[in-house]
């Protein structure tokens, strides 16, 4: 069964589609983290208009520790299943560190076309529905570094047949 994700956020919902035929683990994972509820209550903590939203970091759950913001993990990485799906608006993808091999939960969602990151970075979904969402976290007012002014929280990530999508 095909199942879609359905990312709850304080601006509106953003329906994704999975691409488990070009990384299967990856989309393994996440949906591993949404069945445990391990994104509800975090926040997309990094903005950056026409480049993309980044969340996924389990501490962001707590507003007092936005200095170590960015650094947060499932307690594991995950191996990099680069593809050939472009970094395109809307396109999920995951986040890490310099080593290829550094994502975890850490996942972002491009708001422009940085196809700059093809093959460096694991795509493996794109927003479905919810384009007015993304502009509107994209476009969020911020501050250094590239923080919202305003939390752009994620009140919870579910899974779905994909059929409940269209």
């Amino acid at each position: 069964m095909s199942e879609i994700a359905i990312i709850k956020t304080t601006e509106g919902d953003m329906t994704v589609e999975f691409w488990p035929e070009v990384a299967p683990k990856t989309v393994e994972n996440f949906k591993t983290l949404v069945k445990k509820g391990f994104y509800d209550g975090t926040c997309f903590h990094r903005v950056i208009k026409d480049f993309m939203i980044q969340g996924g970091d389990p501490l962001t759950k707590d507003p007092a520790r936005e200095d170590v913001w960015g650094t947060g993990d499932p307690g594991y990485k995950i191996k990099a299943e680069f593809n050939d799906r472009s970094h395109k608006r809307g396109v999920l993808s995951m986040a890490r560190s310099n080593h290829p091999d550094s994502a975890g939960s850490q996942f972002f969602i491009c708001h422009g076309n940085p196809d700059f990151l093809d093959g460096k970075y694991t795509t493996f979904g794109k927003v479905i529905k919810g384009d007015e969402v993304l502009e509107k976290i994209g476009t969020t007012p911020t501050h250094s570094p590239d923080r919202p002014n305003k939390r752009m929280g994620v009140i919870s990530i579910t899974l779905a047949a994909a059929e409940a999508g269209k």
